[in-house]
């Protein structure tokens, strides 16, 4: 199960924090956050995609200036969750035509209504692309 999802740049500055059923105080967020974006950015392209920290694996992905981490159970596959993250980052490019820092600083909201058509509860839900992308158009047709 996926227990939290940060996307970060190159600078350690957090874009996007999403959480599932985890009960942590602002306090603990910031503080699990700093830690774990402090490992991801000093680790080397050299070294694997995933490590254990606290009770979390967390497994991450760089595209770009953006860092996608994932943090999961212990008994949670890594490539799965890589293969997540890649698929999120598709459809992020499908949405926006070639997603930046800026898209998702702008948009906040569609970025979390596009996680929320591909998680649910922290279980993915979705990862067809088309099927994803189909109710976020007709938002866009609403909303207009």
């Amino acid at each position: 199960m996926i227990k939290f999802l940060l996307m970060v740049n190159k600078q350690g500055q957090t874009r996007l924090a999403k959480y599932f059923a985890e009960f942590l105080s602002t306090d603990e967020r910031r503080a699990l956050e700093g830690e774990v974006v402090r490992k991801c950015l000093s680790r080397t392209d050299k070294q694997c995609s995933f490590y254990e920290h606290r009770q979390y694996k967390i497994v991450y992905r760089r595209y770009a200036s953006l860092f996608f981490m994932v943090g999961v159970d212990d008994d949670e596959n890594e490539l799965a969750t890589l293969e997540f993250i890649h698929c999120f980052v598709e459809v992020l490019d499908k949405h926006f035509g070639q997603v930046c820092e800026l898209d998702i600083m702008n948009e906040p909201e569609m970025v979390h209504y596009i996680l929320d058509e591909m998680l649910l509860c922290g279980q993915i839900v979705d990862t067809n692309k088309t099927n994803i992308l189909e109710p976020v158009q007709l938002l866009e047709q609403v909303q207009t």
